[in-house]
Formats: structure tokens, sequence, C-alpha cells
């Protein structure tokens, strides 16, 4: 399982940016979703997930009412449009994929995720 995250660049304060996240092959139906991130110096933190038939999302605090997830099955794809962006949301992102497939709940932790992307920066300007 091969995922891509691209969308990162430089966006200032108050701004909005999508990261995308493009899986490959048929790997992607059927599996939660979801989006972390680590800032400099700090710990890889959950931002946002979604569940494999995309009822169901969950948001850290810290975003919520201002990202959304969402995800495109016909394209194998799981998005995160971000709006409001400050500078804290400065970081790279990293998208990840369940290990187990047809999981009822959003997936939060960390550890239940098998696979990950390769992360790309995005850096808020004040």
């Amino acid at each position: 399982v091969q995922l891509q995250a691209s969308g990162g660049g430089l966006v200032q304060a108050g701004g909005s940016l999508r990261l995308s996240c493009a899986a490959s092959g048929r790997s992607f139906s059927g599996y939660a979703m979801g989006w972390f991130r680590q800032a400099p110096g700090k710990e890889r933190e959950f931002v946002a997930a979604i569940t494999w038939s995309g009822g169901s999302t969950s948001y850290a605090d810290s975003v919520k009412g201002r990202f959304t997830i969402s995800r495109d099955d016909a394209k194998n794809t799981v998005y995160l449009q971000m709006n409001s962006l400050n500078p804290e949301d400065t970081a790279v992102y990293f998208c990840a994929r369940d290990i187990t497939p047809y999981r009822v709940r959003v997936v939060e932790i960390r550890g239940e995720y098998g696979y990950w992307g390769q992360g790309t920066l995005f850096t808020v300007s004040s």
C-alpha cells in the first residue's frame, strides 16, 4: 500500500488549503483513513479521521470547526480541507490507512494505522 500526500506549501494566516492523499491500487475502499501532523520538536498528533463508509468523522479539538476530512473512493483519495489557518497549524501532515477493514468506528489512535504517507509540509505565516 502506498499513500501519496500532496498539497503542502506556504499560506497566510486566515487562509485555506486542501491536502490530498492518494492510495495505490485497491487498498483504499473499505478502510478508515486519518490525518496526523507533526510540528517541529513535537510528537505526531491526531488531526482528523473518517470511517471506511465516510459516514462518520472525528476531529482533534484544535481543528474542530476549521478542518474537514472527506474521501472519494472512486479516486482512492482522502482530503483534508483546512480553513482559518493559524501559525500553530504549521506542521508536516501525514495521511494514514487503518489496519482493519470495515471498522465501524473512526480511528483516532496512531497505533491502529498500519500504512502512512510520506508527509507533506505546509507553513502558515503570520
